[in-house]
This record gives C-alpha cells, sequence and structure tokens, in this order.
C-alpha cells in the first residue's frame, strides 16, 4: 500500500472527519489515478483509506477513516447496501430516487440516482472511476432486474483528469423511461435528460409549490428555466389558470407540452416559451404584466469558486426582474444551485435584488434538496441547493 504523508497541522481535516485533502497539504508520496493509499500525519499516524487524484486540485478523497477496514469490493458493496437502506428506512419511493449522494453516503465522487429500472451512475471522481464495475455489479446485485447506465460526462471530470464517459456498463435498450413524481407522470431519458436525466433533488420543492398554488388560489404562474416542466406540472396540479414555461432548449419545451397532455391537463391552461430568460423577463417587466407567482430554477451559474463574483451578479437581476413582475402578496420561489454560493449569500443577493426593485419582500420558507440527498456533518459543501419561497409585501 503506497503512502502518502501530509504537512504539519494538514491533518485537521481528516481529524474532523472531512474527506477531501488539497495537493498543497500533501508533503511525500504519489500514486496512479483511483489508486488507494495510506495518508498519514506528518508524525506518521494514520489518518484515512483515499483515493489519488493526480490531475486533481483535490488530491486525496477519503474511503474510511478506519485502519482496520479493507478498501475492496466487498467494501463498495457494504456502502451500497446502507446507502440503500438508509432510504427505506425513510420511506422513500426508490424507484424515482438519488441512491447514493457521493461524500454524504461515504462514497465520494459517487452519484446514483435510479429511475424506474435504469439506475444511472455517474463516476466524478478517479476513485469511483477506478472502482465503477465493481460499483455496478454491487448496485444489480441489491436490485436485480434493473439496468446500469454511465453518465460521467459532467465538466467535473476534466478536473480529474479523466475523459467524458457514457453509455451502458450492464443491460441495453431503450434510455427513455415513465417515472411518477408527487402523483403525476414524468418521461426521463438518462441519455439525453439534464444531470442523470432530471433534477430529482426539487421533488419536494416541487410538491410544496402545488400546495402552495392550491392553498393561496394561484391563478397566473410563470416558471423560468422551466426544463422539462416538473415546477409548471406542479402548479397545474394546484390549480393554476395559466402557467407560462420560458427555457432556452425547445427539446425541453416539447417534452413539458407531452407532459401536459399526459397528465391529462387543458393545454390551454399551458403555453411555452423557447426565449432567454433574462430578456423574456425584461420584455415582460416593460409591457407591465404580472403573476402571482414566479419559479427561478436556473442552471448552475458558478462552478468555481473564480465565478462566484459573476454568478452573483446573474442571479442578483434574473431575481430583480422579478420582483418587478409580482403584485403585492406575489409569490417568489427562487434557487441557486451552485455550491459556491452560500445560503447566506444567496439571500443577501436575494435582499440587494428586491432593494434595486424598490419593494420589499418576507422568508416565508428555506428549501433544499431532498431526503434522498442527505448532507454529512462533516462535509458542508454538500449544501449545494438553497430555496427561497418568498412572500413580496
Amino acid at each position: 500500500m503506497k503512502v502518502i504523508r501530509l504537512h504539519p497541522g494538514k491533518d485537521r481535516s481528516l481529524l474532523r472527519r472531512h474527506p477531501w485533502v488539497f495537493a498543497s497539504s500533501i508533503a511525500k508520496g504519489g500514486a496512479d489515478s483511483g489508486e488507494t493509499v495510506r495518508v498519514e500525519s506528518s508524525d506518521g499516524q494514520f489518518l484515512a483509506w483515499a483515493a489519488f487524484s493526480p490531475a486533481s486540485q483535490i488530491r486525496l478523497r477519503a474511503w474510511s477513516f478506519d485502519a482496520s477496514e479493507r478498501i475492496d469490493a466487498a467494501f463498495f458493496a457494504s456502502r451500497l447496501r446502507a446507502a440503500l437502506a438508509r432510504r427505506q428506512a425513510l420511506g422513500l419511493d426508490l424507484s424515482a430516487c438519488r441512491l447514493v449522494h457521493g461524500e454524504s453516503d461515504g462514497l465520494p465522487g459517487c452519484i446514483v440516482d435510479r429511475y424506474d429500472d435504469i439506475v444511472v451512475l455517474q463516476a466524478g471522481s478517479a476513485g469511483i472511476e477506478r472502482w465503477k464495475s465493481a460499483i455496478a455489479d454491487g448496485l444489480q446485485r441489491l436490485m436485480p432486474g434493473t439496468r446500469i447506465y454511465e453518465r460521467s460526462d459532467a465538466a467535473l471530470r476534466e478536473r480529474e483528469g479523466l475523459p467524458a464517459s457514457t453509455g451502458w456498463l450492464q443491460g441495453q435498450g431503450e434510455t427513455q423511461v415513465e417515472i411518477r413524481e408527487n402523483g403525476l407522470r414524468l418521461r426521463v431519458d438518462v441519455a439525453t435528460g439534464h444531470k442523470t436525466g432530471f433534477y430529482l433533488d426539487q421533488r419536494d420543492a416541487r410538491a410544496r409549490f402545488a400546495d402552495l398554488v392550491r392553498e393561496q388560489g394561484l391563478q397566473r404562474v410563470l416558471n423560468c428555466f422551466s426544463y422539462t416542466g416538473g415546477f409548471s406540472l406542479a402548479a397545474l396540479a394546484g390549480g393554476a389558470r395559466q402557467v407560462v414555461s420560458v427555457d432556452s432548449s425547445a427539446p425541453a419545451l416539447a417534452l413539458a407540452a407531452e407532459h401536459v397532455a399526459l397528465n391529462g391537463f387543458d393545454a390551454a391552461r399551458a403555453s411555452f416559451l423557447d426565449a432567454d430568460v433574462n430578456a423574456t423577463l425584461r420584455r415582460l417587466r416593460d409591457e407591465g404584466a404580472q403573476f402571482d407567482a414566479i419559479v427561478l430554477d436556473p442552471p448552475k451559474f458558478a462552478a468555481t469558486p473564480q465565478q462566484v463574483e459573476r454568478a452573483a451578479r446573474a442571479y442578483k437581476d434574473i431575481n430583480r426582474l422579478a420582483f418587478h413582475l409580482l403584485p403585492p402578496g406575489g409569490w417568489l420561489f427562487t434557487f441557486s444551485c451552485s455550491g459556491g454560493i452560500s445560503a447566506d449569500l444567496f439571500q443577501k443577493i436575494v435582499a440587494g435584488a428586491a432593494l434595486d426593485a424598490g419593494t420589499d419582500a418576507q422568508i416565508v420558507a428555506r428549501t433544499g434538496a431532498g431526503l434522498d440527498h442527505p448532507l454529512s456533518l462533516h462535509f458542508p459543501e454538500g449544501e449545494y441547493l438553497k430555496g427561497l419561497l418568498l412572500r413580496r409585501s
């Protein structure tokens, strides 16, 4: 077993059970991409077993802090079993669910989502890349009859020095399946859809939005960055009379329209705009348009810490424009999925947007990813999705 020795004082994060070690913390030692290494403090004390990533600034990702544990196929099978058991204990529907949430499930860089009979594996680190065949085998043993599809095409692979990799790992056939969420039918294509096929992390927020529309009697809803219409369907299910969905992807909007028909909603209640969201918000503001509720669920604006300042300006701009389109008592459900934008910073951005719009609002609720996206106490970086439900004064 190869040994990695850290600089004095650089063992604090591992002692606090944080799974990452950056390149600048390493005093000596090296290994092949994804290879398991023994990590020691400057005085030779065992700290963790970890996967080595020679191309990444996150040079080590810890598998285990137990010196007696072996990192082998049985280790991964055990972690997978534990992840599924946690979700079963919470009563989650595992047919449309995140089954493994990376570091928070003890498998750094590993995402596993299930959509009906397709299980999607995303290897986002050198360690998971090295063990992905064993992980795929373990998943199929735990869920017989499922097919395993790889969607390792996220940008973070480049920072690991890994090429994009997609396709069937086990099984074959159609990549589009139908799932049910909060009683609604949705079609997901795991080969072409965003992330691993769909935004499972917003399941609870969509349910909450449907309840809000129903309870408050909201009639006119604007859903920005609508993708395939998750929040639009929630608004229709809640009884909204008119729902406008805006996205710059024509295929996504076409699928959103299919979802409206699939769920038996009147097509006259839903309209779709293939357009830039910022330009559309400005046009609607200039036209004096008003909506009872607006959803802002943009893609990740800040993929790296260097992009946070630019992202903050982008978030502020869309929220400022949205406030202009809300009457007093109107509702704004606004989100950030940028890991570099903390919950505190996001609130400050939205507060600044309201100030620039000449209005004010109260925070009615804060939201995040659902229960199938657990957050480890030792890994605050896992809290990437932040949502604010606001009511304009």
